[in-house]
């Protein structure tokens, strides 16, 4: 059984108040709360257990070496991969770059397209127009309907015999649309075309099988998965790593140097230069055990009785704009009021009840254009989450209508 409460007691934070009140943390979708299990990992690390890794003989080199490597194989059971298919790095936004710089400047000129739908984060756009600006690419984008969903039918049209890429979000940040990747890559694979998939939001509220999805990149980030900052992995198809060329030069991924040459190390070290973030990534490993120990399944079913909650009661206050009403979207609720309340209005007045929002653009703003909105307030759903919060929400909620109405 998935006992919620039992969960909450593995999260110390869950237990303290902001404001006089109980804290009721909602800001998920930027970034999660740690269990004790990985704190504790990260404490051991530092405290215990810590050298370099890769390059000492003696005995704590040897053990945060293994510890650490120890993560590349867990990552690739969460994300149903080989282990020297997973770049461990610090996050998506690293990841993403590698693929830009390390495949796209590689293999693509000036006229080639790469697809985008408007509901990317920046991490998905950004290194794209550095490819637009610095090489001549085209970026193509594709829109969402009036309830959030992306069609792959859109992408598909998209193609042209131009395309050599496809980029796309597996959960929307903002709407917590849920895009339907796999047909989008079995298209993409009959003709050759690299799909790279962001997997900040899927790989934390649902299974991911990166072999089924037929992907060629896909990209996660570890303080969203309930682990530290600066820890995070890609997934990159033996095939296209092959393509692929080295990100940054520096120690582990060479194998020779002399005043005139240079050799490479075998991927996936060629892609990972430098110290790395050690003990980040122990965090990582352990944060990831311990959701594939709850079961993805369950924490995925949990969140959508989570999600279907909150779709009720948020439907019930006729005064408040939900953005996106996708049937399959993930626990993630983006809104405005009504009248003339900013979203950072509403947050500062949640944030007085112990409710943690996030309000802004998100890192969204074609989305934000696209909606026709400057910004929204955000309320983003974990493992963690109970009913009984969705409630104190609703409650904050209503009292920032008696004030700013």
């Amino acid at each position: 059984m998935y006992d919620v409460e039992k969960i909450r007691t593995d999260f110390p934070i869950l237990s303290r108040q902001v404001n006089g009140k109980p804290l009721t943390y909602l800001d998920n979708g930027a970034s999660a709360q740690k269990p004790q299990v990985v704190i504790d990992a990260v404490t051991r690390g530092y405290g215990e257990e810590y050298a370099n890794v890769h390059r000492g003989l003696h005995y704590l080199s040897n053990l945060a070496t293994e510890k650490y490597e120890a993560v590349r194989g867990t990552i690739a059971r969460f994300l149903g991969a080989e282990e020297d298919e997973i770049i461990m790095n610090s996050g998506t936004t690293e990841g993403i770059n590698m693929v830009a710089y390390g495949w796209g400047a590689a293999n693509l000129q000036a006229g080639d397209e790469i697809i985008l739908s408007v509901m990317e984060h920046h991490a998905n756009i950004v290194p794209w127009h550095f490819l637009r600006e610095r090489l001549g690419v085209v970026i193509k984008w594709v829109e969402i309907d009036s309830n959030g969903d992306l069609d792959p039918q859109r992408v598909i049209d998209a193609v042209t015999d131009k395309t050599k890429l496809i980029s796309i979000t597996h959960m929307s940040n903002v709407l917590g649309t849920v895009v339907d990747v796999k047909t989008i890559c079995d298209f993409a694979r009959d003709r050759e075309i690299p799909v790279m998939v962001d997997g900040s939001q899927s790989s934390v509220h649902m299974p991911v099988n990166v072999k089924d999805i037929g992907c060629d990149f896909f990209a996660i980030t570890g303080h969203k998965l309930y682990g530290p900052s600066s820890s995070g992995a890609i997934y990159a198809r033996k095939e296209r790593m092959a393509e692929m060329q080295p990100f940054m030069g520096g120690g582990d991924m060479i194998r020779e140097v002399s005043r005139d040459t240079v050799t490479y190390n075998d991927p996936p070290m060629k892609f990972e230069a430098g110290t790395p973030g050690i003990v980040q990534m122990i965090g990582l490993g352990a944060a990831l055990e311990y959701l594939m120990d709850l079961g993805m399944d369950n924490v995925a079913a949990h969140e959508r009785q989570l999600r279907d909650y909150a779709r009720t009661k948020l439907d019930g206050l006729n005064w408040l704009n939900v953005q996106g009403n996708s049937a399959t979207k993930g626990a993630i609720f983006s809104f405005t009021m009504e009248g003339a309340a900013h979203a950072h209005d509403l947050s500062t007045v949640l944030d007085k009840r112990g409710v943690a929002v996030r309000a802004g653009h998100h890192c969204a703003q074609p989305l934000m254009e696209h909606l026709g909105v400057p910004a929204t307030a955000r309320a983003s759903f974990a493992l963690y989450n109970t009913e009984a919060e969705v409630d104190t929400l609703v409650d904050a909620l209503e009292l920032c209508h008696e004030l700013f109405a």
